[in-house]
């Protein structure tokens, strides 16, 4: 079996947000992407996966500050380029021609008052000044369909799209100049599941027939299972552990790691594939306040909270004015908030101006504040028991 070849080396890459006080965003990070391999970069927000993406590319901006390590990019040529040493000039041709990136949030990203083909057109005036008209609307073109949308929308303006076509555009705008390496952030955010779906596997085609490379950022730690070759795992910008997709779902090193497996849901219930941070025989701690039945459906919900339990099985003290019954449709709601109860049975102050019913409907809105009612029954009267004059209405006569 050969060696895979590789087309990116990082090592020891520390990037700092030079702030009062200092942010330490990437530490010491070591990472080596292979030729034509997907890269999974997993993580919780606000651990470091932008900024390790962004110093990889040079795309850096103040206060952020690459303050060690070195980032190799190894060409189709067999040329090694060191990226930290470019030059502007170099830098500029080096980007979108051997790296390239679809930005976080970047179906956004389209100028609003240009067509999708003048936006396209840019790259190629900017990075392959050669080409001619003819060429550069056949490429147009071409790119287009290699994403899955039709090249009329060519004459589009970005309002005119739907977020995944959008997408699409930015995916093939990022595949025009055929680079070696794409660094996808989160490139399906904001997407409903359906268009999600079909990204991933328009990219997977992609990636088969091209030969790029991906680092695919995403805190959907089960989707990079499902399409990475190989998984690092991020936390408080260092990589906690790197392994292949199958060796991370199956066999997890790293507690943290075991944590964000943990933190999806299973299909097949509460103790299904990715719960793992107890032993099956382990029951879940109850927290207060823990909701013990809930049912939902497309048409109706319903959600009961009983009294709160504690781990021991005692009553925990009852919130005042908890809500024990809650019952939405989506043409009707109502809530129902009964009297305040302390953990003795006794009515707890009714805090003024409860709203005791609320009813609401997609086409009407009804609400009814009853007056203020107090412990002593005595209505919406002061200690003293003279009535509170009314600021609004004050020296009107009260009928």
């Amino acid at each position: 079996m050969s060696t895979p070849e590789p087309v990116l080396t990082a090592e020891h890459v520390s990037i700092t947000y030079e702030v009062d006080p200092p942010v330490d965003a990437v530490r010491d990070v070591s990472l080596t992407l292979h030729r034509g391999e997907i890269l999974g970069l997993a993580g919780e927000s606000g651990c470091g996966k932008t900024t390790l993406a962004y110093g990889v590319n040079r795309l850096l901006k103040a206060p952020a500050v690459m303050t060690s390590g070195t980032v190799t990019f190894h060409d189709r040529s067999g040329e090694d380029i060191d990226v930290g040493s470019l030059d502007a000039e170099h830098l500029r041709r080096f980007r979108w021609d051997k790296v390239s990136m679809v930005f976080q949030g970047s179906m956004n990203s389209l100028n609003p008052v240009m067509t999708v083909r003048t936006q396209l057109d840019d790259v190629f005036l900017t990075h392959r000044p050669g080409m001619g008209r003819a060429e550069r609307d056949a490429r147009c073109a071409e790119l287009l369909e290699l994403v899955g949308v039709d090249p009329s929308r060519l004459s589009a303006y970005p309002h005119e799209l739907s977020g995944g076509m959008r997408q699409r555009v930015m995916i093939a705008m990022a595949l025009a100049l055929d680079p070696q390496l794409m660094i996808m952030d989160e490139p399906t955010t904001a997407l409903d599941v359906l268009v999600q779906r079909g990204i991933i596997r328009q990219i997977m085609r992609l990636r088969e027939r091209l030969g790029f490379a991906v680092i695919f950022i995403t805190h959907d730690l089960p989707l990079l299972i499902e399409i990475s070759d190989r998984i690092a795992i991020m936390r408080e910008g260092a990589i906690v552990e790197v392994g292949t997709a199958e060796q991370i779902y199956r066999d997890p090193r790293a507690d943290y790691t075991k944590q964000l497996l943990s933190s999806f849901p299973s299909l097949t219930g509460s103790r299904g594939g990715f719960v793992r941070s107890r032993s099956s025989e382990e029951p879940a701690p109850v927290m207060p306040g823990l909701t013990r039945h809930l049912t939902h459906t497309t048409d109706h919900t319903h959600t009961e909270i009983p009294d709160q339990v504690r781990d021991d099985n005692t009553p925990a003290p009852v919130m005042p004015g908890l809500t024990r019954h809650l019952t939405h449709t989506t043409d009707h709601t109502h809530t129902e908030i009964p009297d305040q109860v302390r953990d003795d049975n006794t009515p707890a102050p009714v805090m003024p101006g409860l709203t005791r019913h609320l009813t609401h409907t997609t086409d009407h809105t009804h609400t009814e504040i009853p007056d203020q009612v107090r412990d002593d029954k005595d209505g919406g009267r002061d200690g003293d028991g003279e009535g509170r004059e009314d600021p609004h209405h004050a020296g009107e006569e009260t009928p």
